[in-house]
Parts: C-alpha cells; structure tokens; sequence
C-alpha cells in the first residue's frame, strides 16, 4: 500500500507540472523577451561561455549544464535490466522503432520542406538570411562558399551565412530524427497505457539514438545542403544523451545498492524534480532572451514554424495508432507506440541545434517552438486516445 501510494505521489506531481507546461513555457517565452529586450547583451554574453575548438565556439556551458540536469533525471529512472524483458512484446517495439527511425525523420523532411521551402518561402523573406556558427573542426577562409553559405566575418568571429528558411528546416530536421524518451513517460501514463512497455521503449530508443540520431541527422541536414559535419552530431549525442545515460546508469546502481529502491525513489527522485523543471525553464528564458527581438518584429515566425511541425505530429500519431490497430495490438500498447512517434525529444534537438548552429540561430529558435506546441497537442492527444481505446477492445 506504501508503494502504491508512493507512485501515486510521484505520478501526480510529474503530471501536474506536465499539465501546465505550456503556462510555463508561455510565460518563459514572455521573460526571455523581456529579457532581451532590457539587457540585450546577456544572453549573448553566457553563448560566450563555450569550449571553442579551432576558434570555433562548440558547446555552450550554461545550456550544456542546464541541458545535463534535464536529461539525467530521465535517464537515471530507466531499469535497463528490463530492456531484456521486450522480446517478450516484440510487435509494439518493433513497430515503435520503425516509425521512430524508418519513416518518421523522412515524413519531416519532406513536410518541413514543403511548407518553409516552398508554400512559406516567401512571407519568410527569400533573401532573408542568418548567421549560424561554422562547421566543427572547419577554418574555411571568408568568402567560400559552404553547402548553401557562405564564409563571412560577424564581429571577429568567423560565421556561415546561410538562408533564414533553411536554419528553420534544419531545427525541424532535428526535431524530426529525436524521438521521445522523456516525457512520453507522462504521455504514456495520462494515456493509461502499458508503464512497463513505455519504460521499455524509452531505454532502447535511448540506446538507438547513440547510434542512429549521429547517422540521420548527417545524412538528411547533408542532403539538405547543410554544412555540418558528423563529428559534431556525434559529440552532441555523446554530450546530451551518452553522458547522462551512463551517469544515471551508474549513480542508480550505486544509489540502489547503498540506499535501497524505497529510498531512491521516495527521496532521491523527489530532489530531482525541481531541479529538472528548473533547468529546462532556464535553456528556454535564455533561447528566448536571444531571439526576443526577432520574435518581436516578425511574431509570425511561430506560426510559419508551427505548421509543419503540427502536422507532422498528427501524421505520425495517426500512422502508430493506425498501424497498432491493424497489428491488433491492446490498447495499453498502441497508446505509448502512437505517443513515442508524435513527440519529440526536444531536449536533445535544442541541444544539438545550440552547438551546431549557436544559441542565436533560426534552427535553435525552431526546436523551442517544437516545445511550445508539443505539450498541448499532446495532451489533445491524451484525450483522443482516452476516447477511442474502445476501438482496440
């Protein structure tokens, strides 16, 4: 009785942050602005605060900190003994891996594609353009030509100067290759679906994206004539999903064999909370400070944004449901396999949009705004699956 009291506990207080979300994240939104708007030079100042790698600024320390906290607490909760334990449910896996890395980064290409490179070219300013941190590793002399930019020196720093619509498309892009591992956790269970098989799925797409989020996001920001390297994907990856992962990995073990599992999730996990809420409203007060100006003379940059990331998340929802329901999977499975392939791990798109391309880019602007859509669409989601699970009966 303890226990179960214990989980409701935890389960609620995670819920109702998750409910609210979008008030955070709105009022986040308005303080970055603000920010912006009254002390200009500060987020600039803390993007100063990098590990720069041939002149080159590579990790952003403040967002690499506050993204670390964000992602430890997730990673710290997944008992990866239970991964073994999926062969046994092998359909909802298979067909969450499927839709998450065969079809899903391909159906954001194209639909991001078609409405920022085409349908939206225009309203967004086709000589319209923005300042994104050089290629990882590249010290190209001012005037090459890049991929789609162009060398230029921006206050002593060497730039890439690139089309504004295509920053945009690559923050889609890489909000399109993370699939959720970690508030598909709270989705799962407003859901009322499988915990256990969520949880499951969690680990192995944490483990899948060591490998295939490097893999895909070169290839498709490649093909979309994008200049980033592969090494710098792969040290995102290895920064903000690999480090965490095995610090939660370890420090659980250790917690587990010293404190006991009542006591790791009783206290430990309650600790963690406020500090994950609190990191992830920080990374965004200070995307927002940066961008404050931009959003504030263009304020329709959200909702050309927004289109096709919305239809992207019903399109990829409909597929999961739709393909669980011709499996015949239950209920409690098909909601997590549609929930897992319609969000997005945004913690890790920011990240990587950060690095590759700085805190002032159109790509980071794109992934915040995937946040600022998500948590509502989701929950639309929640209620839609509540009211169909009969379908699977």
């Amino acid at each position: 009785m303890n226990d179960e009291h214990l989980q409701t506990n935890n389960r609620c207080m995670t819920s109702t942050f998750e409910r609210y979300l979008t008030v955070w994240v709105g009022l986040c939104i308005v303080a970055g602005i603000i920010l912006g708007r009254v002390a200009p030079g500060f987020a600039k100042t803390m993007d100063g605060m990098s590990i720069n790698v041939n002149g080159a600024p590579v990790v952003s320390i403040p967002i690499a900190i506050c993204l670390f906290f964000m992602m430890y607490p997730i990673m710290v909760k997944i008992d990866f003994a239970s991964v073994v334990k999926a062969g046994k449910n092998v359909k909802p896996v298979f067909l969450t891996l499927f839709i998450n890395w065969c079809i899903k980064p391909f159906t954001m290409y194209g639909i991001s594609l078609l409405f920022l490179g085409f349908l939206f070219k225009g309203v967004i300013g086709e000589d319209a353009i923005d300042l994104v941190k050089m290629p990882f590793g590249l010290n190209l002399p001012i005037g090459t030509q890049q991929g789609s930019g162009t060398v230029v020196m921006h206050e002593g720093i060497k730039m890439l100067q690139i089309p504004l619509w295509r920053s945009y498309f690559a923050g889609c892009i890489l909000l399109g290759i993370a699939p959720c591992t970690a508030m598909v956790l709270v989705w799962g269970y407003l859901s009322r679906g499988n915990d256990g098989l969520t949880l499951i799925m969690v680990a192995i797409n944490s483990l899948t994206m060591l490998i295939l989020y490097g893999l895909l996001g070169g290839f498709l920001l490649g093909v979309g004539k994008l200049p980033v390297p592969w090494q710098a994907l792969f040290l995102s990856v290895a920064i903000y999903v690999a480090l965490p992962l095995v610090a939660g990995y370890f420090s659980r073990r250790w917690i587990m064999l010293r404190k006991g599992e009542i006591w790791f999730r009783e206290k430990f996990l309650q600790i963690l909370t406020p500090i994950t809420i609190s990191a992830l409203l920080l990374t965004l007060i200070l995307l927002f400070s940066f961008k404050g100006k931009t959003i504030v003379e263009n304020p329709l940059t959200i909702i050309w944004i927004s289109v096709p990331l919305f239809i992207q998340t019903i399109f990829i929802f409909g597929i999961g449901y739709g393909a669980s329901k011709i499996l015949k999977l239950k209920y409690e499975d098909a909601a997590p396999v549609a929930m897992i392939g319609a969000s997005n791990h945004f913690e890790v798109a920011i990240a990587t949009a950060v690095m590759l391309f700085g805190i002032s880019s159109g790509a980071a602007l794109a992934t915040v705004v995937g946040v600022l859509i998500e948590v509502p669409l989701m929950l639309m989601l929640v209620r839609f699956c509540l009211k169909t699970s009969f379908w699977f009966r």
